[in-house]
């Protein structure tokens, strides 16, 4: 992508290109597609190979004698009769990346696999003097053409120079394979563009008087490299000072290199506090300010189930999260199993309980193939009356509460403009077998939006409406833990833990936070760092184990809460299992983040 985006922004004669006459490799295994434009009279090949194994093949329709290797399952562009500053490629083995003037020469950039040969012809009508500048390259000048060729990778940037053909202005032929070219780095200033080589990053180039200020990231110890505009004299690196030299190819080049990172040592998280949830469940509950579901009509694209309540979570204002229901009844005898159906998207799941009892869960079936792109999931959960509760009805309080809880996941998306995102979350429609009583409901989801972190950060779970994923909770009374757990239960387990980071101010540090358990177990772990929702981990479905905690939200320099709400049904022991910090990459540099 950094090649192609490269060409695209340097070489304009991609800018039109229309379909030109048929070409045919040599070798049929090779598919060719000829691009021409019509202004600059340049051509483009891009050479197919859906074979198994590399194929080397000469063009001789386009006049290329030379093989061109495409390896197996790819692709290769090529180019013929491009303009490069005032000489003209008569033609190459290998995709041109970049083509620029920098102070007093012009420079141009050919990229391919690692280990290729690079053959790259240009045309010079009078004999050129070329300028090896390393050891892999060789040249040779027959019949106005001069013929380059490198081995890529060999010793990584490999230059010639050519000069005295004809032309005032000399030109610099670099070449790289695909590793090195992700260390080149063009750049447009006010004087004209600049070229740098070595570091993994360029983000700025400033000049000011005869100083180049560069900024931008490495990884590991680098060389550093700037061909610039004339005039240019110094450099500096990230505000420091970098001692260079005139090379023989015009750059000036780092007389030491360029320092890598030094790794960030990460903590493990302990000290571990844990809580309970889901009162929701109890008969007891208070629910008296959760919202009645009484509407008769929704603004839903479902129907609703004749003589049943509204109860779709977003017509009641609840559009994010898990969303809890209470029907309340009185009497009920005969009463045998309740059938809850419910509309979710990918993986949602719901859980019931009655009169404070595991009815059970049931979840949505992991997709296929053929349905990866199903939007909208619907099914129904039929659950049994335990035979204890069936036999004391007699006996019972005549007040029964059924507990549901749906983790209806996301909306449908409306690409088509067919009302898509407007179908059914949550319940949409519960009938008891047995007997018919008469079922009042009360929903609640998220409470109000969070105001810095926005309505889609947290849901309704009991946790989550009383702030138990804020930092500024204060868990002290909750129970100490270690991980990993084992417990069994139906419903929802939070642990929190704090930790601190000292990460140096000049890294620029990835960090993820990785879960890990076996995969037989059945639970989902909801993660917020800092009160931020950071996603949702499903440990007997995955294939998500790692979570990347962005800086700013982490504070990679100071104090950070983690809290995990657990959600099991409690077939399996739940989790978590492993629950540690990761470092995805590190870079010397990078951009001060301001914490959120």
């Amino acid at each position: 992508m950094h090649q192609l985006g490269q060409l695209l922004r340097y070489v304009p004669d991609l800018a039109r290109l229309n379909r030109a006459k048929a070409v045919r490799a040599a070798d049929e295994r090779i598919k060719v597609y000829h691009l021409a434009n019509p202004d600059t009279g340049a051509h483009f090949y891009v050479l197919r190979n859906d074979s198994g194994e590399a194929v080397s093949s000469t063009l001789p329709d386009a006049g290329i004698d030379v093989p061109v290797t495409v390896p197996a399952r790819d692709a290769k562009l090529i180019a013929a009769g491009l303009k490069l500053g005032q000489r003209t490629l008569v033609h190459a083995t290998v995709q041109p990346m970049l083509s620029l003037t920098a102070g007093r020469q012009e420079i141009a950039v050919f990229a391919g696999r690692r280990g290729d040969l690079a053959q790259v012809v240009l045309d010079c009508a009078d004999e050129p003097t070329p300028m090896r500048l390393d050891a892999e390259p060789a040249w040779s000048w027959n019949l106005g053409k001069l013929n380059v060729t490198a081995p890529l990778g060999a010793g990584g940037l490999s230059r010639v120079r050519v000069e005295g053909d004809g032309v005032d202005t000399p030109m610099l032929l670099l070449f790289a394979d695909d590793a090195t070219a992700l260390r080149l780095w063009p750049y447009e200033t006010p004087s004209g563009p600049l070229l740098v080589y070595g570091p993994a990053l360029l983000r700025s180039a400033k000049l000011r008087g005869s100083t180049v200020h560069l900024t931008g990231d490495t990884i590991g110890q680098t060389g550093l490299e700037v061909w610039g505009p004339r005039g240019i004299t110094h450099v500096t690196w990230n505000g420091r000072p970098v001692p260079t030299r005139i090379s023989a190819s015009g750059s000036l080049l780092a007389l030491r290199p360029l320092p890598g990172v030094t790794r960030p040592a990460l903590p493990a998280l302990a000290g571990w506090r844990r809580r309970t949830e889901n009162p929701e469940a109890e008969p007891g509950f208070d629910d008296a300010d959760w919202t009645a579901a009484d509407r008769k009509t929704s603004f839903s694209t479902t129907p609703v189930p004749d003589g049943q309540p509204v109860l779709f979570a977003d017509d009641y204002g609840f559009h994010y999260g898990d969303v809890w229901y209470r029907g309340e009844w009185r009497d009920g005898p005969d009463l045998e199993s309740v059938s809850l159906d419910y509309s979710t998207g990918t993986q949602g799941l719901l859980m019931a309980w009655l009169d404070g009892e595991p009815l059970g869960t049931h979840r949505m079936p992991v997709p296929d193939k053929d349905r990866a792109r199903q939007g909208t999931w619907t099914a129904k959960a039929t659950f049994a009356l335990p035979k204890k509760f069936r036999e004391d009805q007699d006996e019972r309080a005549d007040r029964h509460v059924l507990s549901v809880l749906v983790r209806r996941m996301q909306h449908d998306m409306d690409g088509t403009a067919r009302d898509t995102h407007k179908a059914a979350r949550g319940l949409t429609a519960v009938t008891f077998e047995g007997a018919s009583p008469k079922v009042t409901w009360r929903i609640q989801g998220a409470s109000a939006p969070d105001p810095v972190r926005g309505p889609m950060n947290n849901g309704g779970l009991y946790g989550e409406r009383e702030g138990w994923h804020l930092p500024e909770y204060d868990d002290g009374d909750w129970k100490d833990a270690e991980l990993p757990r084992a417990d069994r239960r139906q419903g929802v387990t939070w642990y929190r833990t704090d930790f601190r980071l000292d990460v140096d101010p000049g890294v620029d540090a990835s960090i993820g936070l990785v879960l890990d358990d076996d995969p037989k177990r059945a639970y989902r772990v909801q993660i917020f760092l800092n009160g931020w929702s950071m996603g949702q981990y499903i440990n007997d479905v995955g294939p998500q184990h790692t979570f990347v905690l962005p800086n700013g939200i982490l504070r990679t320099r100071g104090a950070n809460t983690l809290a995990l709400a657990v959600l099991s049904d409690g077939t399996t022991p739940s989790g978590p299992g492993e629950v540690r910090l990761t470092l995805l990459g590190a870079a010397a540099g990078g951009v001060p983040v301001t914490p959120v």
